[in-house]
């Protein structure tokens, strides 16, 4: 055998070894999943298809029994004990309002007249007045006119009410006269005549006359209430007038930072509003009475400043009130002349045209408008709870609502999809 030479030794040393291969290993059996389990039915035209029995059962659902409020509160003691004491926290709140309710009204014919004096206060300091000099000159201002309404108009419309009641039997005597008169009785009958027989024995009955002498007694206590909660209503104001920035931004402090920007422009919108319906208001009823005045003098009517005063009280009311003072007075002058009533009727229907379509568009601008039912029905609820008073601060009120449902609730909905 030859031998190997080294290099053919080392060559052969460096050859790759055969690759060993290994020998499978089984695999573990994997565990059946559940869609392994499941194996296809045979079809109906299999020949192993067998129609099986139907044995499905199903399965009763059952529910809850249905249980009542009160078993379904965890605490029902507790929640009990809760809505005790709120009813009887509403109880006390509400018998303290309601033996409160004068001090609240002054407090709110306050508020009132502050804001209806405030676009008075801003056009003086437009002019280069200080606020406070402003609020000086504005209530000084006022004061003259309550001094002058009392000292002038006052004593006289007292004497005309008494001199009213004194001649009201002749009134009626001189109406029964009348030609028109005499005209309604034969239409109606002796029954119209009756009614006013009743009328007139009524009033000059001295037992009648002794109670209508308590009435004016209680008239004039209640007058002596009436000067003594102005001059509390007028020092509010003074200080309303006053604080009224101040209160302001008070309450622009109790909201988030975010919504300030927003509740400032609409709360001066609603205050604006306010203030310029308010003056609008009795700058209208101040016509009204100027109006009447003048044509109770012209035409020798009786009584032209009771007139007046009666004039300027009742138009304050939104709307309605120069048609109320219309037909009041129209029929009051039928008891001195039927030609001067008919004349007041048509000059009077002539003035409330020109208000509705002149005067009301240009001093009522800045207002809210409001629309017409709302305001009768405003008018109805405010004079219903505090007479003249409720009747002219709700259509503000309603106004402010109005203002705050569009600015606030239409917005948020319109933003709902």
């Amino acid at each position: 055998m030859s031998e190997k030479t080294p290099r053919a030794a080392r060559d052969a040393d460096d050859e790759p070894l055969p690759r060993r291969r290994r020998a499978k290993q089984p695999r573990p059996a994997k565990a059946p999943s559940p869609a392994d389990s499941f194996t296809l039915a045979p079809a109906p035209g299999d020949p192993h298809y067998v129609v099986a029995a139907d044995t499905y059962q199903p399965t009763p659902v059952t529910s809850e029994p249905a249980r009542s409020f009160w078993a379904r509160i965890d605490r029902p003691f507790a929640v009990g004990l809760m809505v005790t004491l709120g009813a009887l926290t509403a109880f006390v709140i509400g018998l303290a309002v309601s033996n409160l309710s004068t001090v609240l009204i002054y407090i709110m014919l306050a508020l009132f007249a502050a804001l209806g004096l405030e676009p008075i206060v801003n056009r003086l300091m437009k002019l280069g007045v200080p606020r406070g000099w402003s609020i000086v000159i504005v209530v000084l201002g006022l004061v003259v006119v309550v001094v002058a309404v009392l000292w002038l108009i006052i004593p006289t419309v007292v004497s005309q009410i008494s001199q009213f009641i004194r001649d009201i039997p002749t009134l009626i005597q001189s109406m029964q006269q009348t030609e028109w008169f005499q005209s309604l009785e034969d239409m109606f009958g002796a029954s119209l005549t009756d009614m006013l027989s009743a009328l007139q024995s009524f009033l000059t009955d001295p037992g009648h006359l002794a109670t209508i002498g308590g009435g004016a007694l209680q008239f004039g206590v209640g007058l002596v209430a009436v000067v003594s909660g102005g001059f509390t209503t007028l020092v509010l104001t003074l200080f309303f007038l006053g604080s009224l920035p101040t209160m302001k931004q008070a309450f622009y402090r109790l909201t988030p930072a975010r919504g300030r920007t927003n509740l400032a422009a609409m709360t001066e919108q609603i205050t604006g509003s306010i203030g310029s319906y308010l003056m609008g208001q009795v700058t209208l009823a101040f016509a009204n009475s100027v109006v009447a005045f003048i044509l109770h003098a012209l035409l020798g009517l009786p009584f032209p400043a009771l007139m007046a005063v009666l004039a300027f009280l009742i138009t304050l009311i939104p709307m309605i009130g120069s048609v109320l003072f219309w037909i009041f007075a129209s029929i009051i002058a039928l008891f001195t002349s039927p030609v001067a009533a008919l004349i007041f009727a048509l000059v009077y229907l002539v003035y409330m045209q020109i208000e509705a379509y002149v005067l009301t568009p240009r001093i009522m601008s800045r207002a809210v408008d409001v629309p017409g039912a709302l305001v009768v029905i405003g008018a109805l609820v405010g004079g219903t709870l505090l007479g003249l008073i409720g009747a002219l601060v709700a259509i503000p009120i309603s106004a402010s609502i109005l203002l705050i449902i569009k600015q606030i609730w239409v917005p948020r909905q319109d933003a709902k999809v």
